[in-house]
């Protein structure tokens, strides 16, 4: 079984990527305007250059890239992706998108982003995938990533769709794709920073009334400095506050050592703000 792909822009050079790279950073850090703006985009473009030649007659299954608690950058995506789709797809007769979450045990904290096509593949082969089988049954599945780099996650997507004996059509589904393969991976780096070079270059998107959290942003804040976090948070609302506290929780991010003292902090912190209240 060979899976169709698409992605929407193609990464050729370090230069002209045909999309902002600002914006490419704002997304990845939790802005959900231009989340929205990206997932329109992607829908809009498999529309013209696949769904209006190959009408999908039989059920969509729309399904993000895989997470555990905390969800990824491209589920915001995959939110604006399913609206513009749905609205394509009723016009022309066709199902409304369901949806699947492919469920991940991850077992590493490094940024991916910076390592080579080797590194990638050793260190997220050693997660676990798992996905509901049954509900799939007889359903075309489309899976959306922000970016294609080296194709790790496509292979370990892949891997579990041969464990799991799916025979679905299969869709792998892009923002945008390295198809230089003269580029370094860590351009997917120098993408995700291009704007947010600090924690405090969070601020202004956390507090924008635009922001949707995801596993990056968290685990940026929680690897921060001890000194750059504690004048951070002190910025934060209790109910910003008590959602990362939460998130981190739901994680497992409180089982990583190196996670520990900016979390201990955050913990006590809010234990103050309670005491306070009460």
């Amino acid at each position: 079984m060979i899976p169709y792909t698409y992605s929407l822009h193609k990464i050729n050079d370090t230069v002209n990527f045909g999309f902002s790279a600002d914006d490419y950073s704002r997304f990845k850090f939790g802005d959900d305007l231009v989340s929205k703006s990206f997932g329109k985009d992607l829908a809009d473009g498999f529309i013209k250059y696949y769904l209006q030649e190959n009408l999908i007659t039989e059920q969509i299954v729309v399904i993000s890239s895989p997470y555990c608690f905390i969800p990824t950058a491209t589920f915001a995506m995959k939110n604006a992706f399913v609206s513009q789709l749905n609205r394509w797809l009723v016009a022309h007769g066709g199902l409304v998108i369901q949806e699947a979450k492919v469920h991940r045990t991850i077992t590493y904290k490094e940024d991916y982003g910076g390592l080579s096509a080797e590194e990638r593949m050793r260190l997220i082969g050693n997660d676990s995938f798992h996905i509901d089988k049954d509900f799939l049954e007889g359903k075309t599945l489309l899976f959306l990533d922000d970016i294609k780099i080296t194709g790790s996650h496509e292979r370990m997507i892949l891997k579990m769709v041969k464990e799991y004996g799916l025979k679905n059509d299969i869709h792998m589904l892009y923002f945008a794709e390295l198809v230089n393969k003269d580029i370094h991976p860590n351009v997917e780096n120098h993408l995700n920073y291009h704007l947010v070079k600090s924690i405090f270059d969070l601020d202004e998107i956390i507090k924008s009334g635009n922001f949707a959290v995801n596993t990056r942003i968290v685990k940026y804040i929680l690897n921060c400095d001890f000194e750059s976090f504690s004048i951070f948070i002190d910025r934060q609302t209790p109910e910003f506050m008590n959602s990362l506290y939460d998130l981190s929780l739901g994680n497992s991010y409180h089982t990583i050592p190196s996670y520990e003292e900016n979390l201990n902090h955050l913990k006590s912190y809010l234990q103050q703000q309670d005491y306070k209240l009460s």
